[in-house]
């Protein structure tokens, strides 16, 4: 079976435990009996659940939140979720980020207060306009932050990274008692090492590490996006008890079925929407495809995206005359990707099993899942933790003719992509964002009745 990420609650039952100890031995960490023995034994408030702690301590007045986030926020949908979460429940969220060419400096979505304190266009031209750019938002949200905090305290701040150091900007709320959530989308010395061809020996990458180090000290808790992730930083850079894994989970919200049982007759549409970075392997499906498209006349692979590998893809799908089949849009936002993404009928996940593309969950794997789409994912660690072949069809990473092989059996067997998208369904059940939302509450709760 598949990797659950619930522990069911046990019905409640008479027994007495009269040590912490046994408490932990012999009941789960989420269990009424545990909960019970924590507070009655009145353990440290690292070893109680974080559910626990928000029950004994709920706020009395609604909360104010401001999240850093050097991205677009309308089209992140990490961001999206919790700040949306948390204005559903009634709390203010003020949201810091980048701006597109031509969108307005400020704009409400759904509740959330956007401020876009710097435009960007995805053109760096190396390592130093990278980081130029990276430097310049955090004085830009730094300022902004400050200046909003003085006049109106915030009660929580949420950064999320790339970058790490972007929790600094956070420094004038720190000082003056607001707590800080570094919420770690992809773990930065592994990206960077990906994205700039360091080597783990290098001074740079070690700086990163350092970096790493001093950020998560400077915060109060941290959140990473997958398990595999969190086991690294607990082995370089953080203690357990401060660290919480949160996965992509899909907001079920905004991704549910369509209901429709014959998407698109005869010809089938093979998808890939998200970054365009060199780990997501695009290149490789492209490749892929164009062995088998004469197999499949009525098929056609479409990508959705912005990122620096989508010129390149563009060359790929010339040179193979591909037009006609293959095609690369640019990115939309999250309620219209969410719609044309259950228009598909396979997904598609190529990404490479190097350091970084080998450990990073995609988020569009469960979103694919939730609405029902049969996914073919690569044999990477990260998709190997969490999946097996009862819910996604693997193939081996960076593998052309395997892949091709994988698409041609996707696309001609109906039953295998109606049982992996049956097996995809029963397991978004217990793993979308309406089942895991408490997890990201509980975590707030915590550090606010601090």
């Amino acid at each position: 079976m598949p990797k659950s990420f619930t522990t069911p609650l046990p019905s409640p039952i008479s027994i007495h435990i009269d040590s912490p100890a046994l408490a932990r031995q012999h009941c789960r960490p989420q269990s009424l009996l545990y909960r019970k023995s924590c507070i009655e034994h009145k353990l440290p408030r690292h070893h109680m659940p974080f559910s626990d702690i928000s029950a004994l301590s709920h706020p009395k007045r609604p909360l104010r939140v401001a999240m850093l986030c050097y991205c677009f926020y309308e089209v992140d949908n990490r961001v999206r979720r919790y700040a949306e979460t948390l204005v559903r429940r009634g709390d203010t969220v003020d949201v810091i980020s980048l701006r597109r060419n031509g969108q307005s400096h400020y704009e409400e979505l759904n509740g959330v207060r956007i401020f876009k304190v710097q435009e960007r266009v995805r053109d760096e031209k190396g390592r130093l306009d990278y980081l130029r750019r990276i430097i310049k938002f955090v004085l830009k949200s730094a300022f902004l932050l400050t200046r909003k905090h003085l006049s109106l305290p915030y009660d929580l701040i949420h950064v999320h990274s790339v970058p790490d150091f972007e929790v600094f900007a956070a420094i004038m709320p720190k000082l003056s008692g607001a707590p800080v959530i570094l919420d770690i989308h992809d773990i930065v010395p592994e990206l960077y090492a990906s994205k700039f061809k360091l080597r783990k020996n290098s001074v740079a990458f070690k700086f990163l590490v350092l970096l790493e180090k001093a950020s998560i000290a400077f915060s109060d808790h941290v959140i990473i996006s997958n398990d595999l992730w969190r086991k690294r930083l607990i082995s370089r850079s953080v203690s357990r008890e401060k660290c919480t894994a949160i996965l992509n989970y899909p907001d079920d919200r905004l991704f549910h079925r369509s209901g429709r049982l014959n998407k698109n007759g005869e010809r089938i549409v093979l998808m890939y929407p998200g970054t365009l970075n060199h780990h997501q392997g695009l290149d490789i499906a492209i490749n892929a495809f164009s062995t088998i498209n004469h197999k499949l006349p009525n098929a056609k692979l479409i990508i959705y995206g912005e990122g620096p590998a989508k010129e390149c893809l563009a060359d790929l799908i010339r040179k193979y005359g591909l037009e006609k089949q293959v095609f690369l849009y640019n990115q939309v936002p999250l309620h219209e990707i969410a719609r044309i993404m259950a228009e598909a009928d396979i997904g598609v996940i190529p990404k490479r099993n190097d350091d970084f593309g080998g450990e990073a969950f995609s988020t569009k794997s469960l979103e694919f899942m939730i609405l029902g789409v049969p996914i073919i994912v690569s044999r990477t660690l990260v998709d190997q933790f969490y999946f097996n072949e009862s819910i996604v069809k693997f193939f081996d990473p960076g593998n052309v003719e395997n892949l091709a092989a994988v698409m041609l059996e996707m696309a001609q067997d109906k039953v295998l992509r109606d049982r992996l998208s049956a097996g995809g369904i029963e397991f978004l059940k217990k793993n979308s964002w309406s089942a895991k939302e408490n997890m990201y509450l509980d975590i707030v709760e915590s550090l606010v009745v601090k």
